[in-house]
Parts: structure tokens; C-alpha cells; sequence
């Protein structure tokens, strides 16, 4: 029997299991090889979809808006300001009015009790498509774009370097744990995944043969690695005043030319995006002028380098978020 995940929710990569993920990550190249031969696939046409989101977004959202227009559905985007959620309409309201009028919800925002919530009121399937303690869809990128380097990612070595308790870390070590990928936090102890989450991952990574290695030494995190991983050091919603901070603590495992050397000679390095590489932004000059940096989470070199996939991943938001709507609509 195949698999099928129609009906279902999007939300944390815990609820899937590996035959599930694979499942979408193979859909994902499917769509990707119909999207490059411009063969039509307007499976979901007559559905509609709404993208409520508190957090603004480039790659998120464009992924989510040509994908639903690729399957035929009509896209209502909602930004912070256009959705009274949380001012003066209950998120549980706000979710049974969507959910009468759309087939699937994209939720964007803080807690992951929102998306959770919504979900289990709309009636509809609802996708997260970011919260403070995970991001899914981006993990579906992530490893399509690794898969298409590597092939077969069982026993490969992933390692997060930086601020490995924010979101992207914290789904990363959930589908390799999952995949039988070998999972690094590399970071200072006080910027770690929670214990409990660390001990979840440990027990999935048993079953399917693979480890979870927490670590402060970037020597350590880079030997035999052959997916480097970073993110940006202050999360968006965070404060401007964490920067000094984080700058302080974060340095250590910033990823340059040297780090990278160290990993296995065909590494690919990998970023979520938005990257501060290079003062070409409004507010990579601000940081530069305050803090007297010009790089923070990874050398421009190594952005703009050979190991670097960073583009390949962004695409690849939109194949990855295409399947999950199709698998979870059709």
C-alpha cells in the first residue's frame, strides 16, 4: 500500500515518519523535473489557499504563492496588518473563518501552539511555514538539496554550526534523526537545542541507525562533515540589543574557508537565508557601523564559494512546499 498523507496537517516533522518524508522529498523531485520541462500540473485547480502571516517573508511566501498557482489554486495573502488574529479576533475565531472559506491554511509566525491551534480548528489542512520552535518546510529543501549531491544522505554527516537552539537547528536534528543522517550541533553550550528534544531525536536516530553529537569544538564539528549548515545569529523578532552579545559568543563558529577545509573536500554548505555575508543591505551596514562587522554567521567567500548551495536550496523551497500541498490537498 503507498503512502499517502491526504487530509493531514503540516506542522513538525516529529508527526511524519521516514517512509512519509521520503515520500515527499520524491514528490519534490517530481515536481521539480515537471516545473524545468514546463509540463503543466494544475492538479488542485478550484481549491484555494490562504497565507496568514505574522512574520514577513521572501522565500516562504513566493514559494507557497507560485507553487499554489502551479496547481491551479487562488492565494489570499494576509500580512501582520490585514488579519485581526490576536487584536480582536481569537485565534481559534480567525481559524474556523478560514476554514470555511479556504482548503488550506500556510500559517507564519511565534509559537508553535498557534500553528497547533489552527490547525486543530480550521478543519482544513494547515502547513507551517515557520514558528520559534520549528520550520519544516525549510528541512524538505534542505535535504532534497543535499539529496541531489549525495544521492543516498544514510551515515552522511550534517553539522549546524552556530545558534544551534533556534527553529532550523531544531528541525534539522529532527529529520536527520529521522533519515539516518548524522546530526552536529556545534555552538556554545548556552545556545543548544532543550534536552528534551535532544533526547526525543537520540531514540529516533537509534531506530534508524545514526547519531546526534552536541558539541563546542567547531574542529570537532567539521571532520568528516558533509553538509555544513549555518544561520543568521539574531532571529528576526529579536531584539536589536542581542547583537554585541551574540557577535561575542558566536564567533567561534562562524563558518570560513578554514572550517570549511576541514570538512570532507566535497562538502556543500548550506543557509536558510536571508545570509549576512557582506554589507550589501541596509542592515547589514548597521550592524557593520555599530559592531564593526562585515561577515557574521559565514564568510562571503564561502557564500559565493564552490561548496556553497545556498540558491539551489532557496529553488527548492518551492518544489518541497508544491508536494506537501498536493499530498496533503489531493
Amino acid at each position: 500500500m503507498g503512502v499517502s498523507i491526504s487530509g493531514r496537517s503540516f506542522l513538525k516533522l516529529l508527526d511524519f515518519t521516514p517512509a512519509e518524508i521520503n515520500y515527499l522529498l520524491d514528490l519534490s523531485a517530481e515536481f521539480k523535473r515537471m516545473k524545468r520541462a514546463g509540463i503543466p500540473h494544475r492538479y488542485l485547480e478550484g481549491k484555494n489557499i490562504v497565507l496568514l502571516f505574522q512574520k514577513t517573508s521572501t522565500r516562504t511566501r513566493c514559494a507557497f504563492e507560485v507553487g499554489a498557482y502551479d496547481l491551479g489554486m487562488g492565494v489570499t495573502y494576509l500580512d501582520p496588518n490585514s488579519s485581526q488574529m490576536g487584536h480582536k479576533e481569537s485565534t481559534e475565531d480567525t481559524a474556523r473563518v478560514l476554514g470555511r472559506m479556504f482548503d488550506g491554511i500556510v500559517y507564519r509566525g511565534f509559537d508553535q501552539s498557534q500553528v497547533e491551534e489552527i490547525a486543530q480548528k480550521s478543519g482544513v489542512p494547515v502547513w507551517n511555514g515557520l514558528t520559534t520552535e520549528f520550520h519544516p518546510t525549510q528541512m524538505l529543501a534542505d535535504i532534497l538539496t543535499a539529496r541531489e549531491e549525495f544521492g543516498d544522505l544514510r551515515g552522511k554527516k550534517l553539522t549546524f554550526f552556530g545558534d544551534a537552539c533556534n527553529n532550523v537547528a531544531n528541525s534539522l536534528m529532527v529529520v536527520c534523526a529521522k533519515l539516518g543522517i548524522n546530526f552536529c550541533a556545534c555552538g556554545p553550550a548556552a545556545r543548544m537545542p532543550h534536552a528534551d528534544l535532544v533526547a526525543t531525536c537520540k531514540a529516533i536516530a537509534a531506530e534508524n541507525e545514526c547519531s546526534i553529537t552536541l558539541t563546542e569544538d567547531p574542529h570537532e564539528g567539521a571532520k568528516n562533515c558533509d553538509v555544513v549548515y549555518t544561520d543568521i545569529w539574531v532571529s528576526m523578532g529579536e531584539s536589536y540589543d542581542l547583537f554585541d552579545e551574540r557577535i561575542k559568543l558566536l564567533s567561534p563558529y562562524r563558518v570560513t574557508e578554514e572550517l570549511i577545509a576541514e570538512a570532507n573536500p566535497h562538502c556543500i554548505f548550506e543557509h536558510c537565508l536571508p545570509s549576512f555575508h557582506d554589507t550589501n543591505t541596509t542592515h547589514g551596514k548597521e550592524v557593520a557601523d555599530k559592531f564593526g562587522i562585515t561577515e557574521m554567521e559565514v564568510e562571503d567567500s564561502v557564500f559565493e564559494g564552490k561548496h556553497s548551495r545556498v540558491f539551489d536550496e532557496a529553488e527548492n523551497r518551492l518544489h518541497t512546499i508544491k508536494a506537501v500541498m498536493y499530498a496533503t490537498l489531493k
